[in-house]
């Protein structure tokens, strides 16, 4: 479901303008537009709520988080869209940075923890996941603690990971935010060295749970979602999360903001359509669908053994700072990965 994501800003910037609008089913206008960074066949659904709770026809234009963000750049005050549904963090902090957000009002804002929602109060996050080492009990005994000892000499030829995923990509980008650029290459090189490539998650903890490997990084969800499909007495895999305010930890979220310079009906569906997303309806979908921490106050995840958000050691970042990805994939081309 999670498209992977390899190009250079200039070439998403390109890519985007030649997104196609989805096709309005009939000739109702519709009352609000969305962008979605999130693919049809993950929030599809959750959208067809949405018109139900708002009472009006919503249009949706799919696409990656990255690619939408440069698309409403490139539009401006002549966009569309109402309403912008992030797979990640990284976009709609590059959105905030050039002032395209609308401010959220606090009641919005409150209902979810500062880290999870942006700095500058023009975006928050609807669901959140967290970055985890898979591992085969039969080739180890234990997962590391840090992404860090995967580098060291015994780990060659043992760890899977996807280079070309968004999610890979915005870890990266946040250990850059933590670590610096010159420590963040310098431990890219030495994964490199050591794991074997592959380009999706789900082929990550396939290889995990066949013992192609010893270990592979991923998102949380897809381990869950394994178990929740097949059992868990039919998953040889496990997944450990990282203690200690690892890197490798990162909790990143999807995230919702509505656009500047919506007509004022448009912009009130926006509103609603945020606050939706917000809603225990919503939230509940998130944690039943998609495996994924819900995040607004009050909503617990319903997922048999995973840990409370709260419980995790995850770093201290502000999310929104996860924007600099053309940044990112110029380093992981420099050092071969992409």
């Amino acid at each position: 479901m999670r498209r992977p994501l390899a190009r250079s800003l200039t070439a998403l910037v390109a890519a985007a303008l030649l997104l196609p609008a989805v096709a309005a089913c009939d000739t109702e206008p519709a009352g609000l537009v969305i962008y979605s960074g999130r693919n049809e066949g993950l929030v599809g659904s959750l959208i067809e709520k949405m018109e139900d709770s708002l009472g009006t026809k919503i249009d949706v234009r799919y696409g990656d988080s990255a690619e939408l963000a440069a698309q409403i750049l490139e539009e401006g005050d002549k966009t569309e869209a109402g309403v912008f549904l992030s797979q990640d963090a990284g976009a709609l902090g590059a959105l905030s940075k050039e002032g395209s957000l609308a401010a959220l009002p606090a009641a919005t804002l409150e209902k979810v923890a500062p880290s999870y929602r942006g700095s500058a109060g023009d975006w928050v996050g609807v669901s959140g996941r967290v970055r985890v080492i898979a591992y085969n009990p039969d080739k180890v005994a234990k997962a590391p603690d840090s992404v860090h000892e995967l580098v060291k000499p015994e780990w060659k030829g043992r760890i899977a990971y996807a280079p070309t995923n968004a999610s890979f990509q915005a870890f990266v980008t946040g250990m850059r935010v933590l670590e610096g650029d010159d420590a963040t290459r310098t431990w890219l090189k030495g994964l490199k060295a050591n794991a074997k490539p592959y380009e999706k998650n789900t082929e990550v903890l396939e290889a995990v749970d066949k013992g192609e490997v010893s270990l592979g990084l991923l998102n949380h969800y897809y381990w869950y979602e394994k178990v929740a499909e097949e059992g868990e007495d039919k998953v040889k895999a496990k997944v450990h999360f990282l203690p200690g305010g690892d890197p490798g930890a990162l909790v990143n979220v999807a995230g919702v903001g509505k656009l500047k310079g919506s007509s004022k009906s448009e912009s009130t569906y926006a509103q609603k359509a945020v606050d939706f997303l917000l809603s225990e309806e919503a939230q509940k979908y998130f944690a039943d669908e998609t495996k994924e921490y819900p995040l607004a106050a009050g909503v617990k995840t319903t997922v048999d053994g995973l840990p409370p958000l709260e419980s995790l050691q995850a770093p201290k970042i502000d999310l929104g700072k996860l924007d600099s990805l053309k940044q990112t994939l110029a380093m992981l081309q420099d050092v071969g990965m992409v």
